[in-house]
């Protein structure tokens, strides 16, 4: 019950997100046609608002976006709005002409998708070990050596690991592709560049969650009755030692899905993160909240799927 709770409760949050996000757009000054190049006449003005709706109230222009409500006609004739949030229907490109929404991320997302996995498996797969490392290691060189990795992989951003990546393994090298998607080895440099920074973060969840769990009661008493070091460490403690990087794990995948704008622009990637940060540049506001309210389903359901592994690795962990 709990679960189908959490199912039932995502769409009025959806909708409050839908909500805020349209307002706060909306009060940002300038509109998606300040940036034509050629000045239109107020006919012109008039006839593109009419067309976008850009002319009504915004109260009236958020429930056409969500597709409740009518016109009428001179004849009085009711016209029930088409298409709409709670259809599936994201509403046109303002600025992409011939493009709808939904189009914009069937386009990016199956990109955006693979990129965000791999990254995702990247800092888990370089993280986790790393922070069990310097956690089993605590003291030691391997200790001060790891957690100085972890530090350096925070603190260096994508903008700057991305270029630094392409001088020294594409241009010198010439191990990879420089940028493009065209095959799995295009993939490997903006993975490393996207997945890094997690890793570090990662890491150092790993590593206080294993200390914490190293110093309990059950893994004190688990030594006294014999049991190996190697069984106590790998098949109980990391259990509950991985719980808040469970945590992160959510809202971390949640932001690799989506894109990275930063990293897709460096090696020319075309996923969502060209036509997000373009979408704000140009304000065009369909892309912009189909874009958020994408991000807003990830994240809650990424969310929902954290309390499921929460549920597998901690049994002490009952949801009501």
């Amino acid at each position: 019950m709990y679960f189908i709770r959490r199912l039932l409760i995502m769409i009025p949050l959806l909708l409050v997100v839908s909500l805020l996000a349209f307002g706060l757009l909306h009060l940002v000054p300038g509109g998606p046609f300040d940036r034509e190049r050629k000045p239109a006449t107020p006919e012109v003005e008039r006839n593109i608002a009419r067309k976008f709706h850009t002319d009504e109230s915004l109260w009236r222009q958020y429930l056409r976006y969500l597709g409740v409500g009518y016109d009428k006609d001179e004849k009085g004739n009711v016209h029930w709005f088409e298409g709409g949030l709670i259809r599936g229907d994201l509403g046109p490109s303002l600025i992409y002409r011939n493009h709808s929404v939904n189009d914009i991320i069937a386009q990016g997302l199956p990109v955006s998708l693979p990129l965000g996995f791999m990254a995702f498996g990247f800092a888990l797969g370089l993280g986790v070990p790393l922070g069990f490392l310097t956690a089993v290691k605590r003291g030691k060189w391997e200790d001060y050596a790891g957690s100085f990795l972890a530090i350096l992989a925070i603190c260096i951003p994508g903008v700057v690991m991305g270029p630094v990546l392409v001088v020294v393994f594409a241009i010198h090298y010439h191990w990879f592709p420089v940028a493009l998607w065209e095959s799995s080895w295009h993939a490997v440099l903006p993975m490393i560049a996207l997945g890094i920074y997690y890793s570090g973060r990662i890491a150092r969840l790993m590593r206080e969650g294993m200390l914490n769990v190293m110093q309990s009661e059950f893994i004190t008493a688990a030594r006294a009755k014999g049991m190996s070091e190697t069984t106590l460490l790998l098949k109980h403690a990391v259990r509950i030692a991985i719980l808040p990087v469970v945590s992160y794990a959510g809202p971390m995948l949640a932001d690799l899905l989506t894109g990275s704008f930063v990293i897709e622009n460096i090696f020319q990637i075309p996923g969502l993160g060209t036509p997000f940060v373009n979408s704000f540049l140009n304000r065009d506001y369909t892309v912009q909240m189909g874009l958020v309210i994408l991000y807003a389903a990830l994240l809650l359901t990424l969310n929902l799927l954290v309390d499921l592994a929460y549920l597998a690795l901690d049994r002490r962990v009952k949801y009501e």
